[in-house]
């Protein structure tokens, strides 16, 4: 018997000395088999492992603690120390975020990571943290296409008189209402069921949404135009943070490196082999045609949404979207 109590009393002992310091919770909103949930669960893996254990990072998928504006309160409280909203969340709090809304800004993903890795992105980061948020990195949704229920969409002209689905975005109305299309401000969750009954005529969405919502199947034309990008910000509490001893903030940088390496990579791929699903659903059944934009036909149409820039230096500024353009060129 005392030898029982003592091994358990060691092994409790041993427990103890391995027990992480710190514990981080990281809320996010979808499965963890998508490019961000799986970015997620690596960044965990690696802080544990570059901090030999000092640092323990607890991921909780698909909304469990929360949506992500409940979240971000929380942090401020610190009761939750990360997240990775979209960009979205973050306007009302710098608007400048709202240059990655702007239609065509972005050439390819080249343009974009440049961006988002150069001065820019990190003047935006900055931006964020100073309003009470430390902001790490940012992390990939995709790019955005168009698809309706009436004709293809080859030219901006083409657009008239349709109603699409926006998320509640100025940049967004203003995209489509400059080609005399009728933007539709809705709930994401209303998507489907709106296409489907011929409440708006189409929608734009990156290949993830379109996919897995399933909005391919109540639509008849779909032109991939990498036109708009979605993204998310990595944020954590910067009582969290600060918490943190210089070594250990270090460690989450390094993982946090990493791991945004990685998710870009996920994210590419899942994009590619989903379009090869709805591509594969168009042929078998008919029912969806799908049209790439040629580099004249892209060309014309960044020309026209392009017209929309000057309506937001005011908000955005002037100098941020031509040295976004300018890191293009």
């Amino acid at each position: 018997m005392k030898l029982f109590k003592g091994l358990l009393c060691a092994s409790l002992i041993a427990t103890m000395s391995f027990a992480a310091e710190y514990t981080l919770k990281f809320s996010h909103v979808v499965s963890p088999d998508t490019p961000k949930g799986e970015a997620a669960d690596y960044f965990a893996k690696r802080v544990a492992e570059l901090s030999h254990g000092t640092v323990e990072v607890k991921v909780y998928p698909n909304a469990v603690l929360g949506k992500d504006k409940a979240v971000l309160r929380k942090m401020k409280f610190n009761s939750i120390q990360m997240a990775a909203p979209s960009f979205s969340k973050f306007t009302g709090l710098v608007p400048q975020l709202g240059v990655f809304s702007l239609p065509f800004i972005f050439k390819d993903a080249n343009h974009l990571h440049k961006v988002l890795d150069g001065e820019v992105g990190q003047k935006l980061l900055n931006m964020v943290t100073k309003k009470g948020y430390v902001a790490l990195a940012y992390w990939d949704n995709g790019f955005k296409q168009m698809s309706d229920n009436i004709r293809p969409l080859l030219k901006p002209s083409d657009a008239k008189g349709l109603k699409f689905r926006v998320m509640d975005s100025k940049v967004l109305m203003a995209q489509f209402r400059i080609v005399d299309a009728i933007p539709q401000p809705l709930p994401f969750s209303e998507v489907y069921s709106a296409l489907q009954q011929g409440v708006v005529d189409g929608q734009e969405n990156t290949i993830s949404n379109i996919y897995t919502k399933k909005f391919y199947e109540v639509q008849k034309y779909m032109t991939i135009t990498n036109h708009g990008y979605l993204g998310y910000m990595v944020v954590m509490s910067k009582k969290a943070w600060q918490k943190l001893p210089a070594d250990m903030q270090k460690v989450v940088k390094q993982a946090m490196k990493e791991a945004t390496a990685k998710e870009r990579i996920w994210a590419d791929a899942l994009n590619n082999s989903q379009l090869a699903k709805i591509q594969e659903y168009a042929k078998k059944t008919g029912k969806l045609k799908i049209y790439h934009l040629t580099p004249a036909e892209r060309q014309v149409w960044a020309d026209k949404l392009s017209e929309i820039y000057p309506e937001f230096y005011s908000t955005i500024g002037k100098d941020l979207i031509n040295k976004v353009i300018e890191e293009g060129k």
